[in-house]
């Protein structure tokens, strides 16, 4: 799932989009060297994809994605061909083994086959298998540390379905926290005051689940999945309003760029009633709230970590007005939305408002537009 680059081009990395397809809609990113200014965003576009197209994780309607895809490359006007894809971490398995140093790839390859038939639940014909060797163990330099992974050979499938029906090479299968770990690693290493071993709870809030990674020096230590989205608060607009679902999630979008400041008259004529932010909103603010806590809680109880330095707040709800401030107060740890693209220099073409608004629901997207420069 995560080929070398040099084993498929035999060289420099080509251009490479990072495109990540969730059950709201395909982001694209792509990304360059600017040399001296650090990394380029050539190229930064999203597509709403129909509801119930991608659910769970699975695409459920080819048709659908490919066409939104399809919109996606023209709309950004990108020339690349390579894609980098992710899976999503509940259609993974990970795990690390320890195997004898000195092995030859060969070697290694038989070796990882064999263990992965002790914690892989199907037939080793139906997954896709990969390994990468993390390092010499600790506590013993005549062994090394190995990462598996393994997917269901079909969920691969249709995502590599999707990139070539629309004309894209898929030459990276990520997985999309892996994806995010590299933005947000990237971000962090940035922020002022970022020290080695600080401890990092990163809340990737999706339209119906959130992960949840804590990391250490861009090491994952722990993670969990939860059922709570940004499609709660639409469903909350429906149940208000009377809304139709896509009318609901459309106002709740243009009312949140509003209350930024980023919203245009024709966005404020589809606005939500006044009480919307107290009766509605407010609410769904506090759910999330205890839903960060709850999940730090249960670190702390399941983990021999007994803090966290610093919480980002990623996907698309991240920018909801009120929700930082709610989750610092709540947590009492220092707080930031995740801005992948910070200290990126921007292409002309490219949009730094639409950064602004969009730009933590852009974290899967970088991170894997990122493995052009692995």
């Amino acid at each position: 799932m995560m080929p070398d680059w040099k084993t498929l081009f035999g060289g420099a990395a080509p251009p490479l989009v990072g495109l990540d397809i969730s059950s709201s809609g395909v982001r694209l990113v792509e990304l360059a060297d600017a040399g001296k200014e650090g990394l380029r965003v050539e190229r930064c576009a999203v597509e709403p994809l129909p509801r119930g197209a991608v659910a769970d994780g699975n695409i459920e309607n080819l048709d659908q994605v490919v066409d939104a895809v399809r919109r996606l490359l023209k709309k950004s006007g990108t020339r690349a061909r390579h894609v980098a894809l992710g899976m999503p971490p509940a259609a993974v398995i990970t795990k690390k083994i320890v195997l004898p140093a000195g092995l030859s790839e060969e070697q290694l390859e038989v070796q990882v086959e064999s263990e992965a038939s002790q914690y892989i639940p199907f037939a080793l014909d139906d997954v896709s298998l990969d390994f990468d060797v993390i390092g010499p163990m600790a506590s013993s330099q005549d062994d090394i540390e190995v990462m598996l992974a393994a997917a269901r050979r079909e969920k691969i499938e249709d995502r590599v379905a999707v990139a070539e029906a629309s004309g894209l090479k898929a030459s990276v299968m990520d997985i999309e926290s892996y994806a995010a770990r590299a933005a947000v690693t990237r971000v962090a290493a940035q922020t002022p005051g970022a020290d080695a071993g600080q401890v990092i709870a990163l809340f990737q809030i999706g339209a119906s689940a959130t992960h949840v990674s804590v990391l250490i020096d861009g090491v994952t230590v722990w993670e969990r999945e939860q059922p709570f989205g940004g499609n709660s608060l639409t469903q909350d607009i429906v149940r208000a309003y009377g809304l139709a679902f896509e009318e609901a999630e459309a106002r709740k979008k243009a009312w949140s760029l509003q209350a930024a400041g980023q919203g245009s008259t024709q966005q404020a004529a589809a606005d939500l009633p006044a009480g919307y932010a107290a009766d509605v909103l407010q609410p769904f603010l506090e759910s999330a709230a205890l839903e960060v806590t709850r999940a730090i809680q249960f670190f702390f109880t399941s983990t021999p970590y007994t803090k966290i330095d610093r919480i980002f707040l990623a996907g698309g709800c991240a920018m909801l007005p009120g929700l930082l401030d709610i989750v610092a107060s709540r947590t009492r740890i220092a707080s930031a939305v995740a801005s992948p693209f910070h200290g990126m220099v921007l292409a002309p073409g490219v949009r730094e408002q639409q950064l602004r608004a969009d730009g933590p629901a852009y974290l899967v997207a970088c991170g894997l537009a990122l493995r052009r420069f692995d």
